[in-house]
């Protein structure tokens, strides 16, 4: 095992990167068809809103499970279960004969997907040392980013060109060339696989993290601020088509403004931890991200509130969200080293359960106005910035007991 992973080292990355973007941009490609499948099965907009929502309810299933699965059968073995998964679910979304039947595909592949977020991270910080693996996820946050930020655009010109089904065909050729390239190349990296999964045993772990203060905030902040995130992409199209009146090239360059400023910070937070440290970086990502939400929704009722506005306070919060991203979220894998599989599950599937949230919450209230999306958003932020101001009060009296 460990001769394999030496073997496909160099390209470790690369494999890591191409599940990620598969899983990342499966959203992101279809959301300039969103009011074209509202327009084709005379459904609304929040009811189209919800094919995002239940993809994440799919992820947060899966999640739970697959961290578990893979410490007892390994990760590369559930990443291709997972992998194959997404496959049948982007299969399902190009043939869907209904919405009933798009929301189950949707579903599906969201179970399929979460396998590669969960177990890729996990890997990384099974094959590389805690400052590498830091890095390595900042870069995977930029890369993944940067493809998020094209994938608006990209299925911008789809959708034109070959409609809504489209765009979801190349979701699944990407999942089809994933799935084999996972198969042909991706190695085993667990050292130690567990004798049998145990569900008392699963139970115990997850109780063991819940119970830890520290890891429930490094586990909260950044999923509430990526649930936050995740209101404002479901109901983008519509408010920048609906609301705003732009054409689908207007809105997808908007999008990509928006993931491009996470993309783009994503490549210099690794030079600004550097710089500033950890603990500075944090506070300051915090703050961008509460303060683009707070003016975000200031002025979100204004008469001269606009599509350009809307853009660059969002981008404000995504640019305070990848700086303080990869230093919780590399914290909260470190701090249970030998439940790596369990915490990753835990996170997304926490995560993933943020998102289905806080996004039905928005499509249940979306009156195609930015206030009420913004309202949803400031919630996200808020909570995520009361767990941060305890898991710095938790941390101050672990110094004072320590001294």
């Amino acid at each position: 095992m460990k001769g394999d992973i030496m073997r496909y080292q160099k390209f470790l990355p690369l494999l890591f990167f191409f599940a990620l973007i598969t899983t990342g941009i499966e959203t992101d490609v279809s959301l300039a068809s969103f009011p074209q499948i509202s327009k084709h099965f005379s459904v609304s907009e929040g009811v189209v809103q919800l094919t995002i929502a239940y993809n994440f309810l799919g992820f947060c299933i899966g999640a739970l499970i697959y961290g578990p699965l893979s410490d007892c059968y390994g990760r590369r073995k559930i990443m291709i279960l997972g992998n194959a998964l997404m496959l049948i679910g982007a299969l399902g979304c190009i043939i869907t004969p209904s919405i009933e039947f798009l929301l189950a595909a949707r579903f599906i592949q969201g179970i399929g997907a979460s396998a590669s977020i969960v177990l890729v991270f996990a890997m990384i910080a099974e094959v590389y040392p805690f400052d590498k693996a830091m890095k390595l996820i900042a870069l995977m946050n930029a890369g993944m980013s940067s493809s998020m930020a094209l994938a608006p655009i990209l299925g911008g010109f789809i959708n034109d060109a070959f409609a809504w089904r489209g765009n979801y065909s190349f979701v699944g050729i990407l999942c089809f060339v994933n799935l084999a390239l996972i198969c042909l190349f991706m190695p085993e990296t667990k050292k130690e696989l567990d004798s049998k999964i145990s569900v008392t045993k699963i139970l115990a772990d997850y109780k063991q993290l819940f119970l830890n203060l520290k890891f429930i905030c490094a586990s909260l902040i950044p999923s509430l601020l990526c649930a936050s995130y995740m209101v404002f992409v479901a109901s983008s199209s519509f408010l920048y088509m609906g609301t705003f009146s732009l054409s689908t090239m207007e809105y997808v360059t908007h999008q990509a403004i928006v993931v491009a400023s996470f993309a783009v910070t994503s490549l210099f937070t690794n030079k600004l931890i550097q710089i500033l440290g950890p603990i500075q970086i944090v506070r300051l990502g915090v703050f961008l991200c509460v303060l683009g939400s707070i003016i975000f929704m200031g002025i979100s009722n204004h008469s001269a509130f606009s599509a350009y506005f809307m853009t660059a306070f969002i981008s404000l919060f995504c640019v305070g969200f990848a700086i303080c991203y990869p230093v919780i979220f590399s914290e909260s894998l470190s701090i249970f080293p030998n439940l790596r599989g369990t915490t990753s599950s835990f996170n997304m599937s926490v995560r993933s359960l943020l998102v289905f949230l806080f996004t039905g919450l928005s499509s249940l209230f979306y009156n195609q106005q930015a206030f009420t999306v913004s309202v949803v958003i400031f919630c996200g932020v808020g909570i995520s910035l009361l767990f941060y101001l305890i898991s710095i009060r938790f941390k101050k009296n672990i110094a004072q007991e320590v001294s």
